[in-house]
């Protein structure tokens, strides 16, 4: 006899007409025999209950000890992630190329996101366990599940490429905040990255929202190193020794000067002649500069050389030539063609080379 049916038995019973009678007052028998039925039915779930209890708190104290040594584990790897420095080109040069604000970035980027992950893992299954434990049949959910899945893929497909590009982006250091990217569709300082769209500040100050899905290529500028490079273009009978020895005069006082010595990651060099023509011939000079200086360099190396150039009587050419002060001015009339005497109509010329008027019929 049941729990239910005992409680059932004691209440109120309705007279043959319908109207309810007052509850009779259980005797001492009904009462021990209610406590031995509901003692029976304890006894008989209490294991069933006490299994299950201990099973789902297993489960929880397993997924707690699991997601907490898993997020440890990712937070030592992202520490020592931290401490590497890896140099780009294999020179003493590496240890300069490390941003350590960007490195502190993009690991903190990266643990969150492994992080989220481990957790979502653990604690799903966890929750699955647990539903199991009740034995609550998961079919349904599960199949309901994966209908959803793929309907969410299928619709947001888009979002799910610029999530996974991103991430990728992020783990491979691609880019990062501060660099000066090439990424096809646009150009420019990166001033935000995230999982799904990048932001560009572009050179006239506008910002551009560029999609992780849609950058099929990266061109960073602002990685390992930059190349500064000049051409001076001087006359082809020009001492070609005087040049270089000039060039170098001026590269060896620039290295030396303040801040060019720290923008400048090599030595200037004279590279020799680019191009020689019957009217001019080019120089090459390069240097090897600061990521993001390139720019900086080349315009203060023209400056230094056109003066160094003006020093040693060394004139630079190419374009249009323009006209000193000592030179006589052109006469303005000298490209005019003298007047033609067929300017005048009136002009025997002019008349003799008039067509001839035939003169009309006059009717009859």
């Amino acid at each position: 006899m049941s729990l239910s049916a005992v409680l059932l038995a004691a209440g109120p019973s309705p007279t043959p007409s319908g109207t309810p009678t007052a509850p009779a007052v259980p005797s001492l028998q009904d009462a021990q025999e209610s406590a031995t039925n509901a003692a029976s039915w304890v006894q008989q779930n209490w294991s069933t209950w006490l299994a299950i209890g201990l099973r789902v708190l297993l489960i929880l104290v397993i997924a707690a000890v699991l997601r907490a040594a898993v997020r440890r584990a990712i937070t030592k790897l992202i520490d020592r992630m931290n401490r590497a420095v890896n140099p780009v080109d294999g020179s003493a040069l590496g240890g300069l190329l490390v941003n350590v604000e960007r490195r502190r970035q993009r690991s903190q980027a990266i643990g969150s996101v492994l992080r989220s992950v481990a957790s979502f893992l653990i604690l799903g299954t966890a929750a699955l366990m647990i539903l199991s434990a009740f034995e609550i049949n998961l079919a349904p959910l599960l199949a309901s599940a994966g209908v959803a899945g793929v309907a969410i893929g299928f619709g947001a497909r888009n979002l799910v490429t610029d999530f996974l590009s991103g991430v990728f982006m992020i783990l491979e250091d691609q880019y990062g905040v501060g660099d000066t990217i090439d990424a096809g569709v646009a150009s420019g300082e990166v001033i935000e990255v995230g999982l799904r769209v990048t932001k560009l500040r572009g050179d006239n100050g506008e910002i551009w929202y560029v999609r992780n899905g849609e950058v099929k290529r990266i061109g960073n500028l602002s990685q390992g190193w930059a190349t500064a490079g000049v051409d001076v273009t001087v006359r082809p009978n020009e001492d070609l020794d005087k040049v270089r020895r000039t060039l170098n005069e001026v590269s060896e006082k620039m290295s030396k000067e303040e801040p060019w010595n720290e923008l400048l990651w090599g030595p200037i060099e004279v590279l020799g002649l680019d191009s020689v023509l019957l009217d001019s011939m080019v120089v090459r000079v390069s240097a090897k500069t600061m990521p993001g200086k390139a720019l900086t360099v080349e315009r203060e190396l023209r400056w230094r050389i056109k003066r160094a150039f003006d020093a040693a009587d060394i004139p630079i050419v190419g374009g249009a030539a323009v006209a000193t002060q000592d030179e006589a001015a052109a006469d303005p009339t000298a490209a005019v063609a003298a007047p033609s005497v067929y300017a005048n109509t009136a002009s025997p010329q002019a008349e003799a080379a008039s067509p001839i008027v035939q003169p009309r019929p006059t009717p009859k």
